[in-house]
């Protein structure tokens, strides 16, 4: 299948949990913050982005416990200067509130500079 024909496959078939989310992170309802789901960046598609932070949020369930695969997609997407913040499926449908703090608190907090970036200072 297709990337794009998959995306949309993912995006109407998307878990409770994920649908909950959404619900707050579309439409800048969440402080403004433009969202954007089940998008692909590089080799992957991640579940929540917000590109202007470059913050991605990740719904999980039980498939991906102590997942090698997730350890070297995170790596990659950081290595890219994204942010990966990941939560369970039950976190987020049993403590929505604290799970949408967190996601405030990660929007409010910088970035880590990529490799060769610094404070500006020149040698």
């Amino acid at each position: 299948m297709p990337q794009d024909q998959f995306v949309k496959s993912l995006r109407r078939n998307m878990t409770e949990a994920e649908q909950m989310l959404w619900r707050h992170l579309r439409a800048h309802r969440f402080g403004g913050n433009k969202f954007k789901r089940q998008q692909p960046i590089g080799p992957y598609i991640v579940d929540f982005v917000h590109f202007e932070k470059r913050l991605i949020i990740e719904a999980d369930g039980g498939q991906h416990n102590d997942s090698n695969a997730d350890l070297r997609r995170d790596a990659w997407l950081r290595e890219q200067g994204f942010t990966v913040v990941r939560f369970w499926n039950n976190e987020i449908l049993g403590n929505s509130d604290g799970v949408l703090a967190d996601i405030a608190d990660a929007l409010n907090t910088p970035p880590t500079p990529l490799a060769g970036e610094g404070s500006g200072e020149r040698g």
